[in-house]
């Protein structure tokens, strides 16, 4: 059976609001000591003073607790006894206790660019001291906006280049093709020449009437013709006519 949404809330934030730590537990937590392992290395630590811990490898624990009670003798920092409220009167060094939200908010004004993540959470630790929350959020928001165009130019631009790289490909293969023209396969070739072939038989040709299919009587005179209209084209000359006329009608049989 699933728990109820305030079955399973623990209020965590709520609850550390309330909290209340030892100096020398605060200056542990605030050194980075897992809140699981505080007490113990408190053990192994020294009093160098009242309420001062000085561990043997830790080296940030002694000036933080020196820190915290010099903050509570000049009254910038509240302190409470076990119960966690504040009193005016002194408090023996060793019973002082600082609330949470007094520690984190004198942390925050005395020591701006630490912020211990007992204390703080990840935006408050990933945002400048000058920039609120809700400044913080609209940057991250105008980031991912500007992140998201990002990607969607890349992708047009990697579109793009494969397109120009295909345009690319082809243009050299055409380049290629008019470098290094191929000469039509022997099919090719032998269709080519049954055409021509045709073509003369057919010009030069009569009906079954025996009236003549066209103006021209001689194979000379066709290529006369060619040429009055042709000359200089590729391939359009007397010489290569008569040789083509010719296999042509070899082609054919004739």
């Amino acid at each position: 059976m699933s728990k109820k949404p305030w079955e399973s809330d623990s209020c965590e934030a709520v609850q550390a609001y309330f909290t209340v730590y030892r100096v020398p537990v605060a200056a542990a937590l605030w050194c980075g000591i897992p809140p699981g392992e505080v007490e113990e290395n408190l053990a192994i630590s020294t009093e160098s003073a009242r309420g001062i811990y000085k561990h043997p490898y830790i080296r940030c624990l002694e000036p933080r607790c020196r820190a915290i009670q010099d903050a509570i003798e000049k009254g910038l920092l509240p302190c409470s006894r076990e119960n966690g409220k504040v009193v005016q009167e002194h408090v023996a060094n060793e019973r002082r206790h600082v609330s949470r939200q007094h520690l984190k908010d004198w942390i925050a004004e005395q020591f701006p660019s630490d912020k211990p993540a007992f204390l703080f959470d990840e935006i408050e630790r990933n945002t400048h001291t000058a920039i609120n929350t809700d400044a913080f959020q609209a940057l991250q928001a105008d980031r991912d906006g500007l992140k998201a165009r990002l990607e969607k130019a890349a992708d047009e631009y990697r579109k793009l280049r494969a397109e120009r790289d295909d345009l690319i490909a082809e243009r050299d293969a055409l380049a290629q093709q008019i470098k290094d023209p191929q000469d039509p396969g022997p099919r090719a070739q032998t269709t080519y020449l049954n055409m021509i072939g045709a073509m003369v038989a057919v010009v030069l040709g009569k009906s079954p009437a025996g009236k003549a299919n066209s103006v021209f009587n001689s194979q000379s005179a066709v290529i006369d013709q060619v040429l009055a209209h042709f000359e200089g084209k590729p391939g359009i000359s007397r010489r290569s006519l008569e040789e083509k006329f010719a296999e042509g009608k070899k082609s054919l049989g004739q």
